[in-house]
């Protein structure tokens, strides 16, 4: 069993950055695949950012050259530093975890990119 804790969501100006946090409790950390997706109003769940388990890395198109996703396997966290956000970046946020069959989630932290 996994337990995942988002943080670090905010208002921010377009333009601006904002780095997002997931701590992760539970065993076997190291094992599980880790990804950041978001969730926009009115659309669905997409991802964002990869990390696997052997550090291999995947963005979106859309974030691709500003989002930035890492992994701390001593500190069970994941992190998602994002800059030059844009107001389209607005949306909720959602850790991952995945190892086989198990599929676990956090409660989401918002991300609001305005003026």
């Amino acid at each position: 069993q996994v337990q995942l804790v988002e943080s670090g969501g905010d208002l921010v100006q377009p333009g601006g950055s904002l780095r997002l946090s997931c701590a992760a409790s539970g065993s076997s950390f190291s094992n599980y695949d880790m990804g950041w997706y978001r969730q926009a109003p009115g659309r669905q769940r997409e991802l964002v950012a990869f990390v696997s388990r052997a550090g291999t890395r995947n963005y979106a198109d859309s974030v691709k050259g500003r989002f930035t996703i890492s992994r701390d396997s001593a500190k069970k966290a994941v992190y998602l530093q994002m800059n030059v956000l844009k107001p389209e970046d607005t949306g909720v946020y959602y850790c991952n975890a995945r190892f086989g069959f198990r599929d676990y989630w956090g409660q989401g932290t918002q991300v609001t990119v305005s003026s």
